[in-house]
C-alpha cells in the first residue's frame, strides 16, 4: 500500500476530482446547488507535499486539527495562494487560542465559555477574529469535545452576542457507530432555529448524506489523502 508522504500527485488530484464529483452528485440529488457546498480537505497528519499537491490540483480551503502543525505548514502557503483558507477543526486548549487567532481563518472547535474568552482576549491582541463555528457533542459522547445538547442552545445565544456576525454556524462529529443522519438532522435543526447559515457536518464515509441534510461545509481527508499516518 502507498503511503501518505509517496502518494503521487496524480492519484490524490484524481481522487480530488472524484469527491467533488460526488459533492455535485449530492447536491443535485437533493435540489441544491453544489456551490453552496464547500469542500475542506483534511490534511491532519499528512506532510506539506500533500498539502501543496491538492493546492496544485485546485484546492484552497483545508482543515487542521492542531494549531501546531497548522502553523507550520500554512503560513509560508499563502504567499503563493492568497486565496487559501485554513479550518481548525480540532478540540482547542484555551492557552492555544492566541496562535489559532493568528492563523485561522476559521475556527470550527468553538465548545466552552472559558475558550469563548480565550478567543475574544487573544482577537483583542491580535486585532483579528477568525469566523467560528460551535462544535455540538450531537451524541453526548464524554470522550468528545463540543458542547452538550442540553447546553447548547443557551451557549449559542451567549455566543450570538459575544461574537455577533463573526459566529457563523455550527459543527458536528457524529458517533462512529451510530447513523449519521439523525445527528445531521439535529445539527441542521439547530443551526436553523438559531439563523446560523454555516453547518459543517460529514466526513468522508457520509459526507453525501450530510449534503443531503443540509451541510453547508464537509470535512473530508481520507478520500482525498488517504490512509492517515500515525499520529506524531
Amino acid at each position: 500500500m502507498e503511503t501518505p508522504s509517496t502518494l503521487p500527485s496524480s492519484v490524490l488530484a484524481d481522487r480530488l476530482a472524484a469527491v467533488r464529483q460526488n459533492i455535485d452528485a449530492a447536491a443535485h440529488a437533493a435540489g441544491r446547488d453544489p456551490a453552496s457546498v464547500t469542500l475542506v480537505a483534511v490534511s491532519k497528519f499528512h506532510p506539506l507535499e500533500s498539502v501543496q499537491e491538492a493546492l496544485a490540483a485546485g484546492q484552497r480551503v483545508f482543515g487542521e486539527n492542531r494549531v501546531q502543525e497548522a502553523a507550520s505548514k500554512f503560513p509560508a502557503l499563502r504567499a503563493t495562494y492568497p486565496d487559501l483558507r485554513l479550518h481548525l477543526i480540532g478540540g482547542l486548549q484555551t492557552n492555544k487560542a492566541r496562535d489559532a487567532v493568528r492563523i485561522a481563518d476559521v475556527i470550527e472547535s468553538l465548545d466552552r465559555p472559558e475558550l469563548a474568552e480565550a478567543l475574544t482576549k487573544a482577537a483583542d491582541k491580535e486585532g483579528r477574529l477568525p469566523e467560528l463555528l460551535i462544535e455540538v457533542n450531537t451524541g453526548d459522547e464524554p470522550q468528545k469535545f463540543g458542547v452538550p445538547r442540553e447546553k447548547a442552545d443557551s451557549f449559542i445565544r451567549t455566543c450570538r452576542q459575544q461574537f455577533g456576525a463573526k459566529l457563523q454556524g455550527l459543527m458536528c462529529i457524529p458517533p462512529a457507530t451510530q447513523d449519521p443522519v439523525p445527528h445531521f438532522r439535529l445539527l441542521r435543526s439547530m443551526a436553523q432555529e438559531h439563523g446560523l447559515p454555516v453547518i459543517s457536518m460529514g466526513m468522508s464515509a457520509d459526507y453525501p448524506q450530510a449534503i443531503a441534510e443540509g451541510a453547508t461545509l464537509v470535512r473530508v481527508g481520507t478520500a482525498i489523502f488517504g490512509p492517515r499516518p500515525p499520529s506524531p
